[in-house]
């Protein structure tokens, strides 16, 4: 028997090996932190603080009493210097909190640590995931408690935890396996007392033998939990592929993992289930890797929100060489940085640098017709019809193809011998119609 996997996608060189050796090392910054309102999918929260409030770490700052959202905390202790929009990574600007750091780090208790939870309910250690904060570490920012919290009706018999990390570069979730391997057993554990009699996964690329290893020694105790070893493919880790790798079921059209009886969670989300419920710590600070062949020493660093990825780079060392794109996330599916001025936020995984020898943006041809880009495909679109017809500005019929299920992968721009723009202009296009509903 094989190992476990989707249909389709590529195998691009993962360059792991310029960070996976590096131990996660504690970043504490020196300026001034800035705090967007919006690290999450859905509404954005409202400032609790203004300008010349004092702070403490582990104070909530912005909330909202929108359903779809997630409270934020200051990392630091300082002064507040002024709310306002700032420049996201995203390329918007947000509302948000600046404060000027102290350096003091004084705390305040606002949670209360449960080391016990196995006496809590499900409501109560939802309540508790809610109010620390916690969305999907792996990028997408949705808030944690609604996820685990599924309609109605919906019986959940898999919870897949995510420690795939296909990305090219990025090594931060590889660390957390080795370094916080029993936090994140633990983790995993309080996610199944919501959902007894559950099976739980944790799906991690053949890449990382030692934490498959590390991961199976962790959880030999927990009853009903299986460490898979996944073939080492891109995209992985994409939640649709990824459950169908791990229960061979489809997820169609519109239709969320909850509609196929599971829940998947990023590894490090699992981490901070476990930080909240057992430490009673709120989420202030994330592990992320900064790598890429323009910076000078690649690290695993854990970093407060807030900091800015200026300096971030330069805990690194800096660059080796002026990179001619700073990436915030992996190279295929990450958000390109028009400025370093930017904060780390709770999305943040990755700070990726690339040299002019990198990344070369190749000058497009047209289109021959070999297929490759659909060969390739994880979720079975004709990604250069779906260009053509975004080109053509005709995007009645891009949703027909169901351009609107394009994962934004970047597969198809990988293969493309053409190098024409696909994923861009599946993105544009998907962005296009987006607004356009917004408007009606």
């Amino acid at each position: 028997m094989g190992l476990l996997t989707f249909k389709k996608g590529i195998h691009p060189g993962d360059k792991k090996d310029l960070s996976m050796h590096k131990a996660i090392q504690d970043l504490l910054p020196k300026g001034n932190l800035v705090f967007p309102m919006q690290q999450h999918i859905g509404a954005p929260c409202d400032p609790l603080v203004k300008k010349g409030d004092r702070v403490c770490v582990g104070q909530k700052i912005g909330e909202s009493k929108a359903f779809v959202s997630a409270p934020i905390y200051s990392s630091i202790s300082g002064t507040v210097l002024d709310v306002t929009p700032r420049l996201h990574s995203n390329g918007t600007m947000v509302s948000s909190v600046i404060i000027e750091n102290d350096n003091i780090y004084e705390e305040v208790l606002t949670m209360v640590p449960h080391s016990d939870y196995e006496k809590l309910s499900k409501n109560e250690l939802l309540a508790i995931i809610k109010e620390a904060g916690i969305v999907g570490m792996g990028g997408a920012g949705f808030p944690t408690h609604i996820k685990l919290n599924p309609p109605e009706g919906k019986v959940i018999d898999s919870i897949i935890i995510n420690a795939a990390e296909c990305e090219p570069y990025l090594t931060c979730d590889y660390r957390m396996l080795l370094e916080k391997t029993d936090e994140i057993a633990e983790g995993l554990k309080i996610i199944l007392q919501m959902f007894p009699g559950v099976k739980g996964y944790i799906a991690i690329e053949t890449n990382k033998p030692d934490a498959i290893e590390a991961m199976k020694k962790a959880t030999a105790n927990i009853n009903n939990v299986e460490v898979t070893s996944m073939l080492t493919k891109y995209p992985q880790g994409a939640e649709k592929q990824l459950i169908y790798a791990i229960t061979g079921r489809e997820l169609s059209s519109g239709k969320l993992p909850a509609d196929v009886s599971c829940i998947v969670q990023n590894v490090d989300t699992v981490f901070e289930i476990f930080n909240a419920v057992v430490n009673g710590k709120p989420l202030i600070e994330r592990v992320l890797t900064v790598t890429g062949e323009a910076i000078k020493e690649p690290l695993n660093l854990r970093v407060k929100f807030g900091t800015s990825m200026s300096e971030v780079i330069e805990a690194a060392g800096g660059f080796k060489e002026d990179p001619v794109k700073v990436i915030s996330g992996g190279p295929m599916m990450g958000t390109t940085l028009s400025s370093l001025d930017v904060p780390v936020i709770k999305g943040t995984s990755g700070i990726l640098c690339l040299t002019k020898e990198q990344a070369k943006l190749e000058q497009e041809s047209s289109c021959i017709r070999c297929g490759k880009c659909m060969s390739v495909c994880p979720m079975f679109l004709n990604p250069t019809k779906l260009n053509s017809l975004v080109l053509r500005g005709e995007y009645e019929v891009f949703e027909e193809y169901h351009g609107m299920d394009c994962i934004e992968c970047a597969c198809c721009s990988y293969v493309c011998p053409a190098k024409r723009h696909l994923t861009q202009t599946c993105r544009e296009g998907k962005r296009t119609i987006n607004i356009n509903r917004r408007k009606k």
